[in-house]
């Protein structure tokens, strides 16, 4: 390699370095029945033009045109970690009441698994008031006192359902389609197939508050066998907008370039000989980073906004909160990027502590949330975004209509365990039909009997409006088509 920038690269040098070491060895000796049986096994994986055309290597976050004409064009999914419970939320139960501290029915407890319950629990009456609130009637809580001033641009799916009842593996099949890590979130789907609008931003961006990441990890916003360009880039509120993204002391902008420009000189030399895609990814986010060095502290700073946005948001400058991440929230889709994902944790409501009692921590979090996203619906509504942004509420499942024990013990506080048959997701904008309650539970709230919707159908309804067909959107992995879906799922056209 004759640059006169890297002398010690030489053609000659390089030939003889390579031959004297291992590594060479051990590419090289890979040509035979093995590696052919390998190739056989990673067909197609990493491959960069299929099944999305028009992705160029050397810029895979460049503008693209999905299956058909999208009804959104960026998504802000609200993880509530820790799953809310919708008895308290959205799901008036009033029959529930009148069975508050009676013996559960064995009826609820044969041939059922709960991650806590023992025994025979006490059941456990909605702890909120509830009333029917714009001309939809949807019926929200006392406990969201400002959401239910914007009831009518809202769509609740009353009935959903999961097949995971303990946190990680319900939050990653929530956002990935599966209860193990490895496999790509919907943010790095969405992304993959979409890229970004915006060359200085990150496609997909995640906003965590509560003061603990989900329980499933990092692997919730992970890329997977998505080329890592893809994976969600995670922000802050205050400080560096990404940890190091700032030069170093003793570092200008100029140094900063020009070592960028060497070491994806380098990784460029040697993707030319491997063919590795994920060398290019590298390049790509090297390139992404320095150009985030002067786009993002402008993008993230809160502090710019109006007094009234502020206010509205209920935003704290200089601390990490929800409410601060939901206005970046507004701003970052505000600037094209794709995906922003939101997740606060603290929302489990086992009834151990009172930071974990239905009628005391989850209140506490309510107040700390309700205003800030009834503010990202009504700020992207009067910006003319609404339309075009479809924001997601969810938890990865619900929680029971009997009070926790644990073994045959109750709770010091009224809690409630993990449930999987029963729990509410909403969304709003994004080509989604306002004022509309789709799908039944029974009348105490513990199984969906009317309009059942799987985290498959959310995450195929998601796709749709971004315009995809969840069923075409495919990756090539291991010598098979992956999908986020899996073999599962339909879009939930009744809201469309």
């Amino acid at each position: 390699m004759a640059d006169d920038k890297f002398p010690l690269f030489t053609e000659a040098r390089r030939a003889m370095v390579q031959y004297q070491t291992r590594r060479h060895f051990l590419r090289t000796v890979g040509t035979g029945l093995g590696a052919m049986a390998l190739g056989s096994i990673f067909n197609g994986c990493g491959s960069p033009t299929a099944p999305v055309s028009g992705i160029d290597p050397y810029n895979p976050l460049s503008p693209r045109v999905p299956h058909f004409a999208p009804r959104a064009k960026s998504v802000i999914f609200l993880h509530m970690a820790g799953a809310p419970s919708q008895l308290e939320l959205f799901d008036y139960k009033p029959d529930l009441a009148k069975l508050d501290g009676q013996d559960c029915p064995a009826s609820l407890l044969e041939g059922k698994k709960f991650a806590f319950i023992r025994g025979v629990p006490k059941m456990l009456g909605p702890q909120a008031t509830f009333k029917q609130h714009g001309q939809s009637g949807a019926w929200i809580s006392n406990y969201m006192p400002h959401l239910s001033t914007v009831a009518d641009e809202i769509s609740f799916l009353k009935a959903c359902h999961t097949d995971q009842f303990n946190h990680a593996p319900a939050q990653l099949m929530l956002h990935s389609g599966t209860p193990r890590p490895g496999r790509p979130s919907i943010g790095a789907w969405a992304t993959y197939g979409l890229g970004s609008e915006n060359a200085n931003l990150p496609g997909f961006v995640v906003l965590t508050s509560g003061g603990n990441n989900p329980d499933a990890g990092k692997s919730v916003w992970g890329s997977g066998f998505l080329p890592s360009v893809y994976q969600g880039v995670q922000c802050r509120s205050h400080g560096e907008p990404v940890l190091y993204l700032d030069n170093p002391v003793g570092m200008d902008t100029n140094i900063r370039r020009a070592s960028v420009e060497a070491i994806n000189k380098i990784n460029e030399l040697e993707h030319a000989e491997t063919g590795d895609p994920e060398i290019l990814s590298r390049i790509a986010q090297y390139e992404m980073a320095f150009r985030m060095q002067t786009t993002a502290p402008e993008v993230m700073n809160i502090e710019d906004e109006p007094q009234y946005i502020q206010e509205m948001y209920g935003v704290q400058p200089g601390k990490v909160s929800f409410a601060n991440n939901a206005l970046l929230a507004r701003k970052l889709v505000e600037k094209g990027v794709r995906f922003v994902q939101l997740f606060d944790w603290g929302w489990d409501a086992h009834g151990t502590g009172e930071d974990l009692a239905i009628d005391i921590g989850m209140v506490n979090k309510c107040r700390d949330t309700d205003r800030a996203i009834t503010a990202l619906i009504l700020d992207l509504k009067q910006r003319g975004l609404l339309d075009e942004t479809l924001i997601v509420w969810a938890g990865e499942f619900g929680r029971t209509p009997m009070m926790e024990n644990r073994n045959g013990k109750v709770m010091p506080f009224k809690g409630r365990d993990h449930h999987a048959d029963a729990f509410t997701v909403w969304m709003a904008g994004g080509g989604i039909n306002p004022g509309i309650s789709h799908g039944e539970t029974d009348e105490i709230g513990y199984q969906a009997v009317k309009g059942k919707t799987s985290v498959f159908d959310i995450q195929a309804t998601i796709l749709n409006q971004l315009g995809f067909d969840h069923e075409a959107f495919t990756y090539q992995f291991q010598g098979r088509p992956f999908r986020l879906t899996d073999v599962s799922g339909r879009v939930i056209k009744e809201i469309l």
